[in-house]
């Protein structure tokens, strides 16, 4: 007969079974997820890691574990990873922890790939661990990538279509204007001033939509003149809107690849025209600069700034040029430049030369 008094405790090797049972279910869950499941120290050592997470970045458990995790980044973020965890250890401001973000992993073999990045902390026995869960996005990305080729397509072919075709007819207008002001004029006749002005509307109205080809159409596939363009648009901006806007390179970069160029063509035409509508900037500054490792593209504005959005309530033009960095197997920061107004910055590695 069992004793009525051991009722509603648990006897020790029913403790142990339970435990025994929990960590057999964890266990089993970690081994069948579907993402990869990293766990690391405070130092960035790998303690674990799931079968996922072993084929994601084509090693096995031995070459992983008691590793630091910067093996699976690609540079400068595998050499900055220290310092990041450290500032967040001392200060508790996080980048990624807690938050999740678009970044670039680095398989055994040094190819990069896009993958999406969750990373939650828990303590346990006094030291801080942090779990990482990793999922590639490389398909999600080869899709996002076809609807932006589509999408500038449209827009290249908009551009020519109103510099070869609507340009032609405002300017036969013009042309026939200008002879009727020839005419009239001849016969003294005074509605001659009203047919002036008429064409000088229509050489305006020229001048407008080969801007607006251009900034459709910036760039030449042949030529992928990023350089070129970016001095065009702050000239155009300046020009349109009345603002100062200006470009700057300290040494000429070369872009090979004229898909980059258009994408960061494009991430910098959506920061400078939030930056006139949204924030009100009469100063806006656009660089390029070129490093060791990596080429910066930043604009910075003097306008109001904007409370940092939420991962799930971005406007879309973020959104946009999120992809477009992630296109470019890129980086795009958005923060408050020089305590003031916004600073969009895309950090990206594509092939690329400095010209001497």
């Amino acid at each position: 007969m069992e004793d009525p008094n051991a009722a509603g405790t648990s006897t020790p090797s029913t403790v142990e079974m339970a435990l025994h049972d929990s960590e057999e279910r964890l266990r089993g869950i970690l081994q069948t997820a579907v993402e990869g499941i990293i766990t690391i120290d405070e130092h960035g050592i790998m303690e674990s890691v799931n079968p996922a997470a072993r084929k994601l970045f084509g090693y096995t458990w031995h070459e992983m574990v008691g590793q630091n995790v910067n093996i699976l980044m690609p540079e400068p973020y595998s050499s900055e990873h220290g310092h990041y965890l450290g500032n967040y250890l001392r200060t508790g401001k996080a980048k990624i922890i807690g938050i999740g973000r678009e970044v670039v992993g680095r398989r055994k073999d040094g190819s990069l790939f896009p993958m999406d990045l969750s990373v939650g902390e828990v303590r346990l026995a006094g030291e801080r661990f942090f779990t990482g869960i990793v999922r590639d996005i490389s398909e999600r990305k080869r899709l996002e990538k076809e609807v932006l080729e589509i999408s500038d397509r449209e827009q290249r072919r908009i551009g020519q279509d109103l510099h070869d075709d609507l340009c032609q007819h405002l300017a036969g207008i013009g042309l026939m204007s200008e002879v009727l002001e020839q005419k009239l004029a001849g016969k003294a006749k005074p509605e001659s001033a009203e047919a002036g002005r008429i064409a000088e509307n229509v050489r305006g109205a020229i001048e407008q939509t080969r801007r607006l080809a251009r900034g459709l159409s910036p760039l030449e596939a042949e030529s992928a003149d990023l350089m070129t363009a970016l001095a065009e648009l702050a000239s155009n901006t300046t020009e349109t809107f009345h603002v100062r806007c200006r470009f700057r390179a300290e040494n000429p970069v070369n872009i090979a690849d004229a898909a980059v160029s258009t994408h960061l063509y494009r991430i910098a035409q959506e920061a400078v025209s939030n930056a006139i509508r949204h924030g009100g900037a009469d100063e806006i500054a656009i660089s390029l600069e070129a490093g060791a490792l990596e080429t910066v593209l930043s604009i910075s504005d003097n306008g109001t700034g904007f409370a940092e959005p939420k991962e799930d309530n971005q406007g879309m033009g973020l959104r946009i040029m999120k992809y477009r960095a992630g296109m470019i197997d890129g980086l795009l920061e958005v923060g408050q430049a020089n305590g003031k107004g916004v600073m969009v910055m895309c950090r990206f590695r594509p092939v690329q030369s400095v010209v001497p």
